[in-house]
């Protein structure tokens, strides 16, 4: 007979508003699984979840979608969903066989009965960790490396200023624009990732915008001539103050805004004018759009790694059952580097 197993899970409670915390999701064994898929069901595969991976973006997820969002909401009574990386344990789907790597959303569960195969990327390269995959070479690989050759059109010699820049996209666009021979500086909300930002992702130079009560005045600080790219992650006071030290014909690219994620009110920027009189460019972006890149962005990016010339930082978190706790943490900045759950080593 085919084993029946628990399935552990992370339900969504319901909608979340202000912070979300622990008490708005709840880990269950109840579910059970079978781990065979049944007869005559074809297009579904059954996987083995390992690596999960947690992301800002899941906080907008957590509130009922406002009109023209570009993904649903989390469904209240189900299982919180986000990128993870899984192995085939059963396949009727003609495109993927057992025992396959796959990156791509799955459910927050030990094992996920997917339908929809259309957000999965096989692995093909397994010379690196594969939790990798949740990050420097998934999703928020593709965003660093489109957004920063795409989409801020950079130039050598240039200025950079990336906000949260100790997170998994942040490191990595740093690391990209020095290597491609930009001054970048980062901020970031802590000592230890400020001395990470400086003697390990190799910025040229860092600040904690916590201990600055002039955001105005550090950043003159860094960019006495002003900042030509401004790679966009936080949003609020943060871009007020950025908007000011912008060169003419700078460039923003638009990640994220993760100082409003909580707000019921959203502040509002009082200064837009300037992209105006500074001809600036301020473009926002989404990695789904991109996705086509990802064969290009793999030959770019496992040379460097490989080679020793770019380092990446993952915080990893053991066991399912703290996943929640986990990704709470990163909207008050407990993660260090790419917040990963663990839920099984291969």
């Amino acid at each position: 007979m085919t084993e029946v197993v628990k399935n552990k899970q992370v339900i969504f409670k319901d909608y979340v508003n202000g912070y979300p915390t622990i008490s708005d999701m709840v880990v269950t064994s109840d579910a059970t699984i079978r781990l065979e898929l049944p007869e005559n069901d074809d297009g579904l595969i059954l996987v083995k979840n390992l690596y999960l991976s947690c992301d800002p973006y899941m906080r907008n997820r957590m509130t009922k979608a406002m009109e023209g969002s570009y993904i649903d909401s989390f469904t209240p009574g189900t299982p919180i969903v986000g990128y993870g990386v899984s192995r085939i344990l059963d396949s009727s789907h003609p495109n993927f066989k057992k025992d396959e790597l796959v990156w791509g959303l799955v459910n927050w569960e030990e094992y996920s009965l997917i339908k929809d195969t259309s957000s999965l990327i096989k692995i093909q390269h397994t010379d690196v960790p594969l939790s990798y995959y949740t990050g420097i070479l998934g999703m928020p690989g593709i965003t660093a490396y489109v957004g920063f050759h795409k989409i801020c059109s950079p130039k050598k010699g240039e200025t950079m200023f990336v906000s949260a820049a100790s997170g998994a996209v942040g490191q990595l666009v740093g690391q990209f624009a020095k290597l491609f021979g930009c001054y970048v500086v980062g901020s970031a909300g802590s000592k230890e990732k400020v001395d990470l930002l400086k003697n390990k992702f190799g910025f040229d130079e860092a600040f904690n915008y916590k201990e600055e009560q002039d955001l105005n005045a550090a950043l003159k600080k860094y960019f006495p001539n002003g900042i030509d790219i401004y790679f966009e992650n936080v949003g609020g006071k943060m871009l007020e103050e950025v908007l000011r030290n912008m060169r003419l014909n700078g460039r923003i690219a638009v990640c994220g805004m993760i100082s409003q994620y909580n707000l019921d009110q959203t502040e509002g920027i009082h200064n837009l004018f300037l992209l105006v009189m500074k001809r600036i460019r301020m473009e926002g972006f989404l990695v789904f759009d991109h996705y086509d890149e990802h064969p290009k962005f793999l030959e770019m990016i496992l040379p460097l790694i490989h080679d020793g010339k770019i380092t990446y930082v993952e915080d990893t978190a053991e066991g399912l059952e703290n996943a929640p706790a986990v990704l709470i943490g990163l909207f008050s900045g407990i993660n260090v580097g790419k917040q990963v759950v663990a839920i099984a080593h291969e």
